[in-house]
């Protein structure tokens, strides 16, 4: 699970070059990654992590990804 994480987190990484978006990948706490962004590119970001996470590498089972958006932790969006 950690090179999983560690292989997701390079190419989100990787994806946020590429698109050009001013969003910072901030940290890692053991599943989850966190980022700062502007308000307009939330959209872009959630759907670049989303990918970049689920396709991080080829397993039996797939993986589901969720995306979460708050201004801080306690008030990040309830699914």
């Amino acid at each position: 699970a950690a090179d999983l994480m560690k292989l997701a987190m390079i190419r989100v990484a990787e994806r946020l070059t590429e698109a050009d978006l001013k969003a910072k990948l901030l940290l890692s706490v053991h599943d989850e990654l966190v980022f700062e962004c502007p308000d307009e590119e939330i959209d872009a970001l959630k759907a670049l992590v989303r990918s970049a996470m689920e396709g991080a590498m080829t397993l039996d089972v797939p993986l589901k990804v969720d995306v979460k958006v708050g201004a801080d932790w306690y008030s990040v969006e309830k699914e």
